[in-house]
């Protein structure tokens, strides 16, 4: 089996069953509890999670820590959910891990989350990791990643409205089961508003758990350097990080060089094509195209979602500043013809057709509605 073919085996694999912890569990008491090598910084929230992390895996890098980083989706490779100080995952360690998977006898039989989070954790434990960033999946309290053992630091971004039917319907069921993965003790970061934050303080409150909540003013969340993430929301990520680096203990020089150099590919990332600015993001919910929208007086777009997402919501903030719109498929099992015309089977075909528009009056091309389609263009833009 090569790793063409383990990855294919880990898409194949659907969750049966009720969501919740059992089959991760399993997993990862058959690989000898990796969980509990390291601990780790759990980070939950609708939007804003992989830039926390992103901020959080640079100050590791900065203080010289032997950090792992697990995030989710990917953009191009599979590989790119799964970092340590060494780099990307190897291959082959997913080669032999599915190798290994496909072999067991499972009652409850692995969904492919449940797997890449035990294949993280597993490869966490191996290259020695004393302390991950981790991004929760959807939810928290039964997200696979709610498995971890030793959780230092919880951060919640904050809460809005997106995986609304797998998370019970309403923002407060949202809210209910984001901070159902608070831990006894264990002090937690919001930037939570609302019914949100109130959620958040109810259940802090009932575990123990000492909850800081986001104000500038704070010198707990002051900025040390600029963010390098582009975008006025990227302030309060960084503020959020910056407050758990903190409490963690972490010195001020490394949580700036953390600020100023962390990288998130795929949001508000710009390129330059023929003269006309190309800005990639992958926000994918109402309150990320929001904050994406605030961020340009006008533009030309591209946009690609999947069946299941707020397309409605999200065109809503998009389209009044967009000159000119285009729409593409993001990926195998999106939306299609259904989201407008004109539109592209091929994103590529569609990001050249928007460009081209651009060029005539000099504003930028703006593309998103998914990661999927954000990852699909930028594997062609980048070397």
């Amino acid at each position: 089996m090569d790793y063409r073919e383990a990855l294919a085996w880990l898409y194949g694999r659907r969750r049966q069953g009720e969501r919740g912890l059992g089959r991760v569990r399993a997993l990862l008491a058959r690989l000898g509890h990796p969980e509990r090598a390291f601990q780790a910084v759990h980070v939950l929230g609708t939007n804003g999670k992989g830039s926390v992390v992103a901020y959080l895996e640079a100050a590791f890098r900065a203080r010289g820590l032997a950090h792992g980083a697990y995030t989710s989706p990917h953009l191009w490779d599979f590989r790119e959910r799964i970092r340590t100080h060494l780099g990307l995952i190897p291959e082959e360690e997913v080669v032999r891990f599915v190798a290994w998977a496909r072999a067991e006898a499972w009652p409850e039989p692995p969904g492919f989350f449940d797997l890449a989070t035990a294949l993280a954790f597993h490869h966490f434990r191996e290259k020695g990791v004393v302390l991950a960033a981790v991004e929760a999946g959807v939810g928290g309290e039964k997200d696979a990643t709610n498995a971890l053992a030793r959780v230092a630091l919880t951060v919640l971004t904050q809460v809005g409205e997106d995986h609304l039917e797998a998370l019970g319907g309403s923002l407060e069921a949202v809210a209910r089961e984001k901070a159902g993965a608070f831990r006894e003790g264990v002090p937690v970061v919001t930037g939570a508003k609302g019914v949100g934050l109130a959620v958040a303080q109810e259940v802090a409150r009932a575990k123990g758990a000492p909850l800081y909540v986001l104000d500038p003013k704070d010198p707990l969340f002051a900025l040390p350097a600029p963010p390098a993430l582009r975008g006025a929301f990227q302030e309060e990520n960084a503020r959020l990080a910056a407050a758990a680096l903190r409490l963690l203990g972490f010195p001020e020089a490394a949580i700036a060089q953390g600020l100023r150099e962390a990288r998130n590919p795929g949001r508000l990332e710009r390129f330059l094509l023929e003269g006309v600015e190309v800005y990639l993001d992958g926000a994918h919910n109402p309150p990320a195209a929001e904050a994406l929208a605030r961020e340009f007086p006008a533009y030309h777009l591209l946009f690609g979602a999947f069946p299941r997402k707020d397309v409605e919501g999200m065109l809503a903030h998009l389209l009044p500043r967009a000159r000119t719109v285009r729409y593409a498929r993001a990926g195998e099992g999106a939306l299609g013809p259904e989201l407008g015309a004109p539109f592209f089977e091929d994103p590529w075909e569609a990001l050249w057709h928007g460009v081209e528009a651009a060029k005539k009056d000099g504003l930028p091309l703006l593309c998103t509605g998914s990661l999927y389609l954000v990852g699909a263009l930028r594997g062609r833009l980048t070397p």
